[in-house]
């Protein structure tokens, strides 16, 4: 895995603290941790997102959208699984459709992450049930906070291409066969009205 640092909470070892600044010092590692998606397809280090701008522009989109969307969703539910999502990869990595790991090993990896880093804090159980719940996508507050997964990245592909830093037209197409809510599609389709 690309990252710009080696994981903070190394930093502490040997050291008695408070469990919520260790969990920080876990959290601030998704700062570092560059989406291995855009740097395979020729993004530089120096404008590549890191997974924490991701998660941070998801949980936006699911503040500025959630009530906008046509079906029931738990708005403050939708809020906190977006920012939560990817927590998992604070010890497992970012990984992408392109690397050779099977969808129940990046999940056994991503929860062993979630349990390291959650279960230390206040109410971690619930936080981990929350994971485990939009991993599993079975609500519809999981569904939709997917689709804003995709949308982000739809979004950022769009940044990207407008900066003149690559063609990314197969992001466009993954975010497009995710989006199911005509909502989130309209946006989907203004972004391809731009690339014209």
């Amino acid at each position: 895995m690309h990252k710009k640092a080696a994981l903070p909470i190394t930093l502490l070892e040997g050291k008695q603290t408070l469990p919520i600044i260790e969990a920080y010092f876990e959290f601030s590692h998704l700062k570092h941790l560059y989406r291995q998606g855009w740097l395979r397809h020729g993004i530089e280090p120096k404008y590549c997102e890191s997974v924490a701008e991701h998660s941070f522009c998801v949980a936006l989109l699911a503040l500025f959208l959630a009530e906008e969307y046509p079906l029931e969703l738990d708005t403050t539910k939708v809020i906190r699984m977006a920012l939560i999502h990817d927590l998992g990869e604070i010890y497992a990595g970012d990984f992408t459709p392109k690397d050779t790991i099977k969808r129940h090993e990046k999940y056994q990896l991503e929860k062993q992450s979630i349990l390291q880093v959650l279960k230390k804090l206040p109410h971690g159980l619930e936080w981990i049930a929350l994971w485990e719940e939009y991993e599993k996508g079975e609500s519809t507050e999981a569904q939709f906070v997917h689709q804003l997964d995709r949308l982000e990245m739809a979004l950022q592909a769009s940044v990207y291409e407008h900066l003149g830093l690559a063609n990314l037209s197969v992001f466009f197409e993954s975010a497009n066969q995710a989006l199911s809510g005509h909502q989130l599609k309209s946006i989907s389709k203004a972004l391809e009205d731009l690339r014209d």
